[in-house]
């Protein structure tokens, strides 16, 4: 039986993680060569590139159990990488130094590289023979790439949640799919779960015979209405009784 709950958080093969490595050696590079001991802008950029990419891999961590705590992290390093990209423009306009424009050759090449290279060494290495301006405006196209991949994955994990639901409807739908009563349709609804013992699975039920609509239901015979009782016969009346037949008068004895 496969697994009820997709296996998730591989974020080392996300590219929106790759680039965050990448943005974050770059910092680190940079804030310790480029700004002076003691300044506390050093700390505040690397533990930014550090959240960005941080959240990125707990979120992706997360994602097989909570899709919104995925999203809040996810959100959480887009933040942390708009606050790092503030950072290189001060850097960069406090110093009188160039922000290449989106159209600037220069940045048009420094996409085509980028989109070429998400290790993070090949930047190690190229970075120590650039300026800092260079330096800088690197790091800024990474972090406008990077941002945009998260808003890509965010709204991938967006609909990814409506198409199948978070961790409890898919516990829910494994449970009823391993009872037999509910199929792998995942958009089809649930049926309601009955207490009943389970039918022998090789038996098949008898399936209900349909009412014929042509027959007609038999109607109900009226009940029969009771006898009614019949009169007492009236008393008849006594006969009257014969009358007394007279005694013979005595005769008369013979001399």
């Amino acid at each position: 039986m496969s697994a009820f709950i997709p296996q998730k958080g591989n974020y080392k093969s996300l590219t929106c993680y790759q680039k965050a490595e990448c943005i974050y050696d770059i910092t680190f590079y940079f804030a310790h060569q480029f700004l002076e001991r003691g300044d506390r802008t050093i700390d505040q950029m690397i533990q930014a590139a550090r959240s960005g990419k941080q959240n990125i891999a707990e979120g992706c961590a997360a994602s097989t159990t909570s899709s919104e705590t995925e999203i809040k992290l996810l959100n959480v390093a887009k933040a942390s990488f708009q606050e790092l990209l503030v950072d290189y423009e001060d850097y960069l306009r406090n110093r009188d130094m160039i922000i290449w424009d989106t159209k600037d050759p220069k940045t048009i090449q420094t996409r085509k590289v980028s989109l070429a290279h998400n290790e993070s060494s090949f930047y190690r290495n190229a970075i120590k023979q650039r300026s800092p301006e260079t330096i800088a405006n690197i790091a800024i196209t990474l972090i406008h790439q990077t941002d945009y991949l998260l808003y890509k994955y965010i709204e991938y994990v967006k609909k990814d949640f409506l198409a199948n639901g978070g961790i409890r409807e898919q516990m829910t739908r494994a449970r009823l799919q391993a009872r037999g009563q509910q199929p792998n349709n995942p958009n089809k609804p649930n049926k309601p779960y009955k207490p009943n013992e389970p039918n022998n699975p090789n038996e098949p039920n008898e399936p209900n015979k349909p009412n014929n609509p042509n027959e007609p239901n038999e109607p109900n015979k009226p009940n029969k209405p009771n006898k009614p009782n019949k009169p007492n016969k009236p008393n008849e009346p006594n006969e009257p009784n014969e009358p007394n037949e007279p005694n013979e008068p005595n005769k008369k004895q013979q001399p």
